[in-house]
């Protein structure tokens, strides 16, 4: 197998590199067994024996080789039993440079935790047959709405330099409670900074790193839809905003209080945010873009 193929991509996914480093382990399996603990050994053997797992020359390894600090190995990850989310994306615009996707909600963006092939970009690369993509933002995977994507990674960097310098217009669309004592539109800004759960923001002290401009468009039964224009990207930003003002998003599990973690999602209450619309000039060709979601939020129902 030649160098060049230890980035193959199988399914959608690539395979993933692991350093070795120094330590008393005698053997490949032995390293494997305590590196990964979630995956039984025996799993490891068998990826071992199907060839799966290779070294930096792309020959496969065996269990029984002798552990060598300081060199890579490269295997591709599987998630057994892994459930189908019952939602579809859409493309809805693919060109040379760039596939903009429009993502349903609870569909993770990248692979990670117990997500893999459930994922936006491995779907993607799956049905499109392009296994550069690669997304230039990411929105939350209880977030439904338009994702960017290159195709070569030689443009990657272009694309993501509007988003760096600001020169991407973003509209999200959240349903959430309405407040008669609150003056809108207005522009939140505050400092965000992890909080005491790795999962969630909170706001703090100091000279604001986030800044959301936010709207009121329709009410009806004390809820509201609102209309958000990010200006910065922190994480969570918009559902930290929205908690802040004491308007948290409909359906929200972790603003403004964190609920206890729930492994089957419940598909019939999904985040009431939704990213909008996307609008830039194509740094390639010049050619301004606008794009929008398919997805609607309901006011009514929500």
């Amino acid at each position: 197998m030649p160098l060049a193929e230890k980035s193959a991509v199988r399914e959608g996914v690539g395979r993933s590199c692991v350093a070795l480093p120094e330590g008393p382990w005698p053997t490949l399996i032995a390293f494997f067994a305590q590196r990964f603990p979630a995956i039984p050994r025996e799993e490891w053997l068998a990826r071992m024996q199907r060839g799966e797992v290779i070294d930096e020359q792309g020959a496969a390894v065996e269990p029984d080789m002798a552990f060598t600090p300081h060199t890579r190995l490269f295997y591709y990850r599987n998630l057994t039993d892994e459930p189908r989310i019952p939602f579809d994306e859409v493309v809805l615009y693919q060109d040379d440079a760039i596939v903009v996707a429009d993502k349903p909600h609870f569909l993770p963006v990248t692979p990670s935790g117990r997500y893999l092939q459930e994922t936006l970009l491995v779907r993607l690369k799956r049905k499109l047959g392009i296994d550069t993509l690669a997304p230039v933002h990411r929105i939350d995977r209880e977030t439904a709405g338009l994702v960017l994507f290159t195709v070569r990674p030689c443009a990657r960097g272009a694309y993501q330099t509007l988003f760096r310098d600001r020169a991407v217009v973003k509209r999200y669309e959240a349903i959430a409670p309405v407040r008669a004592d609150l003056v809108l539109p207005l522009i939140h800004a505050s400092r965000l900074e992890e909080g005491d759960s790795f999962m969630t923001m909170h706001e703090v002290p100091g000279a604001p790193n986030s800044e959301t401009h936010i709207e009121l468009l329709a009410s009806a039964d004390g809820l509201g839809r609102y209309g958000l224009r990010p200006k910065t990207g922190k994480r969570h930003q918009l559902r930290a905003h929205m908690a802040a003002l004491k308007i948290p998003i409909v359906n929200d599990a972790l603003y403004p209080t964190l609920r206890p973690y729930d492994a089957e999602p419940d598909y019939r209450r999904p985040l009431q945010l939704l990213a909008r619309s996307l609008d830039f000039t194509d740094p390639i060709t010049g050619r301004p873009h606008r794009f929008e979601s398919r997805h609607r939020l309901n006011l009514v129902q929500a």
